[in-house]
């Protein structure tokens, strides 16, 4: 059975879904999914879960880290370099001090507004099928978490340009903080490059390229995400229990919102979660038989 996951490099210039669909014919497998698309524009880290693993996704947690360029003094439809240019305002007198004085506004909780050309739904349509088809969809601020912004390098000019290291939660449009940036600075921004260094666990050290010619590459295991967790070992009438969906009493369990639970032959069954010393399961999964 094909069962885990795949930390990819995503290369520039295609789709998280030419990622997914990749995966699936390299492995003969239709089940497979992601932890979060990128942009075409975008490279770096894409979680791919594939088999059993694709139910454990919403489980997945932790912050996700970006290198990203923005460039001020200019605006797109799609709030990056890729779309068309829609205002170009030189701002040579830009320095890094002011861009400096701006980044207390967008660190801890900061309401956005999804970008235009995103892939969210509005009455069961992507918002960038609707923006190309000229319909204009106003879409409501959400709360985000941006925990750390970082200057890594600046570059004056006309149209300046800085590098910084972002860390924030899942749901973050980095193409909207440079936006909203820009807006903050009165001359306007957009992204112009992005890389995706970690994942919710998953860093761009540890990735994979694409290759399309080569084996396909080993997967790590179902429970590789989840290492940090505490860990609970049933005998083998609990785990019968568990695999058949039951929650189990095991006093002097303390409280635990995620778990990983095992059999007597340390294999994986899944995740649970510990309230009153019962172990509760959010996901159950079959171990492999030989």
């Amino acid at each position: 059975m094909v069962a885990g996951w795949l930390n990819l490099n995503k290369p520039l210039g295609i789709t998280s879904h030419t990622c997914v669909n990749w995966v699936r014919r390299v492995y003969g497998i239709r089940q497979v999914g992601h932890a979060g698309t990128l942009d075409p524009e975008a490279t770096g880290v894409l979680p791919l879960a594939l088999g059993p693993a694709t139910r454990l996704l919403a489980f997945l947690r932790g912050p996700k880290a970006y290198r990203a360029t923005f460039r001020w003094g200019q605006r797109s439809r799609t709030d990056d370099a890729s779309g068309e240019i829609t205002h170009l305002q030189p701002c040579p007198q830009l320095t890094l001090e002011e861009f400096m004085a701006v980044i207390p506004a967008f660190v801890g909780t900061v309401w956005q507004r999804p970008p235009d050309y995103s892939a969210i739904r509005h009455q069961g349509k992507r918002l960038y099928d609707l923006a190309r088809a000229g319909v204009p969809i106003a879409v409501a601020p959400r709360p985000v978490q941006i925990e750390q912004i970082e200057v890594l390098a600046w570059r004056g000019g006309d149209f300046p340009e800085v590098d910084l290291s972002i860390t924030c939660g899942s749901g973050t449009y980095i193409r909207a903080l440079a936006r909203d940036m820009g807006e903050q600075l009165g001359c306007g921004g957009l992204m112009s490059a992005l890389v995706r260094t970690a994942s919710q666990g998953f860093t761009l050290a540890a990735s994979i390229r694409l290759a399309p010619d080569a084996p396909p590459p080993s997967l790590l295991p179902l429970a590789w995400p989840f290492q940090d967790r505490p860990r609970i070992g049933l005998d083998p009438e609990q785990a019968q229990r568990w695999l058949w969906g039951q929650r189990l009493g095991i006093p002097a369990l303390a409280d635990r919102d995620q778990v990983t639970v095992w059999d007597p032959e340390n294999r994986f069954l899944g995740l649970g979660k510990v309230v009153n010393s019962v172990l509760q399961p959010l996901r159950v999964i079959q171990p492999e038989t030989e």
